[in-house]
């Protein structure tokens, strides 16, 4: 009889998929609106560039102006939006995806706690929440008190609560302020007793974290030179400085503490030990975790800074201290990083070995009670284990199954920590554990509006053009893996910055999955899943890597019977946008859809806004001949090839993204209109307040997405229904 209902159910879904080949109406008129577009005129520069002995033209520079100072831009962007949203709103399913989405993230979540003099701080959302209120506890079963609700700052919801820190004996919280989805960052102290916020204001932070001196009387903070007028948006950012503000004084009355003037290129960055003992100041100058280190000790009197690891050479990451001994994890003499401690009073450059490196990737830790948790990648997905601080192994530590943990922050003596643990299909639930016990109890789950059961998640590994091994995750619908079916799919990847895809949920995701598509995670080289090897193989000279696993990865798909011949759509944001715009120019017949958002899409000028001086570690120099020639030869912007058949392509990006400047999507998606690439729409949607991602409000976020899947559904062929499968 089991059998018998499985041949049942796969003749349903073949029944079903042989269905909705005919396309109903809307998808009809959908495909003759895609013939007969008529994109917004862009004006075309006669600009031409010597580059090393070649001619580039960039016909489009002027969309890097400002939206939101050049008339001309602002035009544009309106015509664009005008088109997509004309279109988008004809597809069929826009609206069920939505309401689907509205229904999938209405569910309270909660963020891990975080203990200081006894009080617990942890955020809470309702659900439908643009932003995420912060509620603080007296005790840990003491009664919710809402400390701050960031959805009154802004009628649209744009203003959002960054980071956050309470004073070392939960008197105060100092907190930063996000406008419109910006880097920047404005800082603010609120007294938790009162609930009313001090006279302090600190401006111009950005990319700063927030340490509390010992005694909660100040904070450390990274920030930059206030930029010229109209140029905090576009400008590259350059001298960071570390300060110390005491509260009840004006920020002009701040205290330089760090700063290299003669090297404006590296940027600072400020921890403080739990003890309150020891300041340690990191400096960097990429995004490759490769730190100096400067100590002091924190007597309540003059701060005088001194050298604790010279050089650019390797990641240090601070992870504890007792006394003077300070723990570290470094790639120093580990590629897949180890465990040292460094006596803060009598610095040696390489440290004492606390816990050696193995063939897992250390991806964190943190000194609990008196022990170590230590994080590890395993097959990208967290295991976790308890150290003694001579590198003992204690105890492995109790999760409650396979996915990601994350949190663990905790004192020195006091052994309760708190952290989170997701999956593809669980939203996170946060669990306390004591290291001393070694038990863990449930803190908070969200209620779920499905069943994760109805999910499978499986883990191939495919070859890649050069023979590597590639793992990728694919998830469905059960009932779809047992009969085999070909689904439309859509293939996520990144592939860089030695960032590690791992299991996460989201519910935006849950709408496309629910519908009966497939959803394919490829940990592409490039990323941080298995070891400073897999990260070097995917960036500078190797960074074509990445676009090869990316492609095989869809060929597998296909080739496996996981999609249909015509049925794949890819996904990427930031350096995973730069991923889909390259593919696409490299292989335009493997994809029916693409939706690159918030791309690196000119990679000869990345590095001339904002943070992009920051990806030279990645992607290499433009002012390098031999770099240059690299990023030329797969600049999305600059590979367009007209006269081919172009997959539908939605660009997505915010008119106020700081991170990757929206001129990158506007400029490669004004060339993509421009040329002849088949019948297909390309099209750019642009948000306006909402910059890279971070902070962005719930409201927008399933807009955004909404429209982005619709249009993948429609070009991949998957039915959406009013009610999930």
């Amino acid at each position: 009889m089991r059998a018998l209902g499985c041949l049942a159910l796969a003749s349903l879904l073949l029944a079903a998929s042989t269905a909705h080949a005919e396309p109903d109406a809307a998808a009809i008129v959908a495909r003759a609106k895609a013939s007969t577009l008529h994109y917004p005129a862009a004006r075309r520069l006669d600009l031409v560039e010597d580059h090393f002995g070649v001619k580039i033209t960039d016909p489009y520079r002027w969309l890097e102006n400002d939206v939101r100072t050049d008339p001309a831009v602002r035009d544009w962007v309106a015509r664009e939006n005008a088109l997509t949203r004309h279109y988008i709103d004809d597809l069929p399913g826009r609206d069920a995806l939505k309401a689907r989405m509205q229904a999938l993230f209405s569910h309270g979540r909660y963020t891990i706690p975080r203990k200081a003099g006894g009080r617990y701080f942890y955020g809470y959302n309702k659900g439908l929440q643009n932003q995420t209120p912060l509620y603080v506890r007296d005790g840990l079963n003491g009664q919710k008190r809402l400390l701050i609700d960031p959805n009154d700052w802004a009628e649209d919801g744009s203003d959002a609560l960054a980071e956050w820190a309470p004073s070392p004996d939960g008197r105060f919280l100092l907190y930063a302020v996000q406008e419109a989805g910006s880097d920047w960052r404005t800082l603010k102290v609120l007294d938790v007793g009162t609930g009313k916020p001090l006279d302090d204001v600190v401006q111009w932070v950005k990319f700063s974290q927030l340490a509390w001196d010992g005694q909660g009387q100040g904070f450390f903070y990274s920030r930059f030179a206030a930029p010229r007028d109209g140029a905090s948006s576009q400008s590259s950012i350059l001298g960071q400085q570390l300060y110390y503000h005491r509260l009840g004084t004006p920020q002009a009355q701040d205290q330089l503490i760090y700063a290299t003037p003669d090297q404006p290129r590296l940027s600072h960055t400020a921890q403080v030990t739990q003890d309150g003992r020891w300041l340690i100041i990191s400096s960097f100058q990429g995004t490759d975790p490769r730190r100096e280190l400067h100590v002091a000790e924190l007597t309540g009197g003059k701060v005088k800074v001194r050298s604790l690891v010279k050089g650019l050479t390797n990641d240090w990451r601070l992870i504890g201290s007792r006394g003077s001994t300070l723990y570290f994890i470094t790639d120093q003499y580990a590629a897949h990083l180890r465990v040292v401690s460094i006596d803060a009073r009598y610095p040696r450059r390489s440290g004492t070995q606390v816990v050696a490196e193995r063939l897992d990737t250390l991806a964190g830790g943190s000194l609990v009670g008196n022990r170590l948790i230590l994080a590890y990648l395993s097959d990208a997905e967290t295991v976790a284990e308890l150290v003694d601080l001579e590198g003992r192994k204690v105890a492995d530590v109790p999760l409650p199954g396979m996915g990601t943990a994350a949190g663990f922050g905790g004192r020195d003596g006091d052994p309760e920590t708190f952290f989170s643990f997701s999956g593809f299909t669980t939203p996170s639930s946060i669990y306390r554990f004591d290291t001393n016990t070694l038990r863990y109890e449930l803190f908070a789950r969200p209620e779920l509006p499905f069943n994760p059961d109805d999910y499978g998640i499986e883990q191939v590994n495919y070859p890649s053009k050069d023979g590597t091994m590639i793992p990728m995750t694919v998830i469905r619908q059960k009932a779809l893996a047992l009969s085999k079916t070909p689904a439309p799919t859509i293939l996520y990847g990144y592939g860089g910055f030695n960032i590690a895809l791992t299991p996460g949920y989201s519910a935006t995701r849950m709408a496309w999955l629910e519908q009966g598509g497939v959803y394919a995670i490829a940990n592409l080289r490039g990323g941080g899943e298995f070891g400073k090897a897999w990260h070097d193989a995917g960036r500078l000279a190797n960074k074509q890597n990445v676009f090869d696993d990316f492609i095989a990865a869809g060929e597998y798909l296909k080739a496996n019977g996981y999609t249909t011949k015509d049925g794949l759509a890819i996904e990427g944001r930031s350096n995973g946008g730069l991923l889909v715009g390259a593919v696409v120019n490299q292989r335009p017949d493997l994809f029916a859809a693409a939706l690159p958002a918030v791309g690196v899409m000119d990679m000869l000028r990345f590095d001339r806004f904002t943070a992009g001086r920051y990806w030279i570690d990645d992607y290499g120099s433009p002012d390098n001949e031999q770099d240059f020639r690299l990023l030329y030869a797969y600049s999305p912007y600059h590979n367009i090839l007209p006269g081919k058949d172009y997959p539908a392509i939605l660009v997505t990006t915010g008119d106020t993204d700081d991170r990757v400047v929206p001129a990158h999507s506007f400029k490669y998606a004004a060339a993509l209109q421009a040329a002849d690439l088949g019948s297909k729409p390309r099209l750019i949607r642009i948000d306006s307040k909402a910059g890279h991602g971070s902070g962005k409000p719930i409201d927008k976020l399933i807009d955004e997405v909404a429209d982005s899947y619709a249009f993948a559904a429609h070009f991949t062929g998957l039915p959406i229904r009013d009610e999930p499968r």
